[in-house]
């Protein structure tokens, strides 16, 4: 069994368990495992109030693994103030449910690790489509951050080596918004640098979903 920790397509791929990102806006509760979030590309200041009570209720479905994707973006328009906000209300919502966080992190990641700790998280936190190098990489697992790569992995050598030193529970898998390549794609590539990433993932997996 292969986990796709973040995708925005339900691909239906043979053997895959894919836990599918859903548009808050339409939410279709017969996907089997999937997460809800505010992206703070969407993020729209007077509809937040009514998009977090609808993220709450669907955080009590058991097919609702996680919360997100949300995060961070230091490269939009969106105030990084008001983005702020918006993640910290999902984060405490995860806390208070008890779900795991899938996170949008461009260019603020010092910020995440500093709300990690200001707001004492004990939930699973895990940065999807990882793509910096090792320095940021090690900063994160050090911080109890978890780190989902995906098609960039597939094309930079820097990637590939760090993948090769994060600790093997702080590793997962992913296809995100591509509808072109497979997460067997990513898994055999993954597999040049980490051997058992199949064993890795599953563990980690089931681990922080109790799936």
């Amino acid at each position: 069994m292969k986990y796709n920790i973040h995708t925005h397509y339900l691909h239906k791929e043979k053997d895959t368990l894919e836990l599918v990102n859903q548009d808050l806006s339409k939410v279709d509760l017969s996907i089997p495992y999937f997460s809800v979030g505010i992206h703070p590309w969407y993020i729209e200041e007077h509809l937040v109030e009514e998009q977090l009570n609808i993220i709450e209720m669907h955080l009590q479905q058991a097919n609702c693994l996680a919360l997100g994707e949300c995060g961070l973006d230091k490269k939009i328009d969106i105030p990084l103030t008001l983005q702020k906000e918006v993640l910290v209300r999902q984060l405490l919502l995860a806390e208070k449910n008890k779900k795991a966080v899938i996170l949008h992190v461009v260019s603020a990641y010092q910020e995440i690790i500093t709300l990690k700790k200001q707001l004492n998280l004990t939930v699973p936190l895990i940065v999807h489509g990882f793509n910096k190098h090792q320095q940021v990489a090690e900063s994160l697992w050090k911080n109890g951050f978890h780190l989902s790569f995906g098609r960039a992995l597939l094309g930079s050598k820097r990637l590939q080596d760090t993948l090769a030193l994060v600790p093997e529970q702080y590793i997962f898998l992913e296809t995100d918004d591509d509808q072109i390549i497979s997460i067997e794609e990513i898994y055999n590539k993954a597999a040049e640098y980490q051997p058992k990433i199949e064993q890795i993932v599953a563990s980690n997996f089931k681990r922080i979903f109790r799936i």
